[in-house]
């Protein structure tokens, strides 16, 4: 058993940005598992731009994002272990992994962050008809196929889901030759950042095709086409509607899905609707000492906002190493009336902050509405809206004051209200 004070899972963005945070808080006894070869989590295959507008004010690609914070880390000397693999925390903090070079590891920490991020939900996650073929493939995997393998995944191309990373691997295998023939989502609006929808798709007269889902799958050894019709309100397919799209490739960008299996194994609450730990403002979840970040704890839109998000849990991190937990209570914050949810979703009546961002997703797309902050019935903040939608996470900050009065509270709540 090796004692360490502060052990991260996960390297990627959030990883990183956590030990950093952590060591610039004056920790310096960290330790961060990585299970990939290298650094950087899944930036390393994102070679397109448009990371680190908010971070560092300039357009950087998903490897020079990653690498911004890999120098940073190793500047300040933090241990990290590549090729390794955490099978489990317990809820007494300890943390067991193996590698080829040292075997089975064992921590006993004072302090973990989990910061092992998210995967792509399958094929199965949907249930769709026809014959298990090949040529089908989740977007992240075509991703990597592509930009790290060198491989291509296929020439005609059918995407199912309007996620970021759909959008993004139309305009990626239209730069390699391949011919996306449509990008079909099941609900009426895109669940991908609208800047996506404008460079990815409309720059390159790919269609978009909203209400409507793919109903079959076609071919013996390869896809040969797929059959998309269109879905009523309460979704289901319109089999009048159906039409034939010859193709070799199906990608499916159809969710993410938080990692959340350690820290549920660690006895730690998860949020049915994130898919995440449930957290107070300082990002530790329902077991003490174990703190979530970035895309284990709900998925962002943006790395710039995972990194912000794993900072404060690095520096959160170290305080409860410091000082410890003090017992108190809490007020809950909850989303209503058009807000899917809310993160955190806790806040300490304790707590001395400044400010306190609430990070929360709609679940519609709904135009000029106020977005209210109401604790226990009354208005403590209101924010006017002209669009919302359930691709971009939005939020809004609280004021020392603000906090002041709601600690006061026992319920925290924000609606949409015309």
């Amino acid at each position: 058993m090796i004692n360490k004070n502060l052990v991260i899972i996960g390297g990627g963005p959030a990883g990183l940005a956590a030990a950093k945070s952590a060591y610039d808080a004056g920790e310096r006894d960290i330790v961060i598992l990585e299970r990939q070869s290298e650094l950087g989590g899944i930036l390393n295959q994102c070679i397109h731009n448009g990371f680190g507008l908010h971070t560092f004010k300039e357009e950087l690609t998903g490897p020079e994002y990653a690498s911004r914070y890999i120098v940073e880390v190793q500047k300040r000397s933090i241990e990290y272990k590549l090729d390794t693999t955490v099978l489990s925390i317990s809820n007494s903090k300890v943390v067991t992994a193996v590698n080829e070079t040292d075997g089975l590891i064992k921590y006993q920490a004072k302090a973990v962050i989990v910061a092992c991020g998210c995967r792509e939900r399958p094929r199965g996650g949907i249930n769709v008809a026809g014959s298990r073929c090949a040529g089908i493939f989740s977007a992240g995997t075509a991703q990597k196929l592509i930009n790290i393998d060198g491989y291509m995944p296929g020439k005609e191309v059918v995407i199912l889901g309007s996620g970021d990373i759909g959008l993004i691997m139309a305009r990626r295998m239209t730069f390699e030759g391949a011919k996306v023939k449509a990008v079909v989502e099941l609900m009426p609006y895109s669940s991908g950042l609208n800047r996506n929808i404008v460079q990815c798709l409309k720059d390159f007269d790919i269609p978009l095709l909203f209400s409507h889902t793919v109903v079959d799958i076609k071919g013996e050894g390869r896809v040969s086409s797929v059959v998309i019709a269109q879905v009523d309100e309460k979704l289901n397919p319109i089999m009048s509607t159906a039409q034939e799209i010859k193709c070799d490739t199906l990608l499916l960008s159809i969710g993410l899905v938080p990692e959340k299996e350690l820290a549920e194994k660690a006895g730690v609450k998860v949020s049915p609707v994130t898919g995440g730990a449930v957290v107070d403002e300082s990002m530790m979840t329902s077991v003490e000492g174990i703190f979530e970040c970035g895309n284990v704890l709900h998925v962002h839109d943006l790395v710039d906002f995972v990194s912000k998000e794993s900072e404060d849990a690095g520096a959160s991190a170290v305080r409860y190493i410091q000082q410890g937990i003090m017992p108190d209570g809490k007020v809950s914050i909850v989303g209503e009336d058009g807000v899917r949810y809310v993160v955190p979703q806790y806040l300490s009546k304790s707590a001395r902050l400044d400010k306190l961002q609430l990070k929360m997703r709609v679940s519609n797309v709904f135009k000029n509405k106020r977005l209210v902050a109401e604790i226990d019935g009354e208005e403590v903040l209101s924010k006017k809206k002209q669009i919302v939608t359930p691709g971009e996470m939005e939020s809004i900050v609280l004021t020392g004051e603000q906090i002041k009065r709601i600690q006061k509270g026992e319920r925290l709540t924000l609606r949409l209200k015309d």
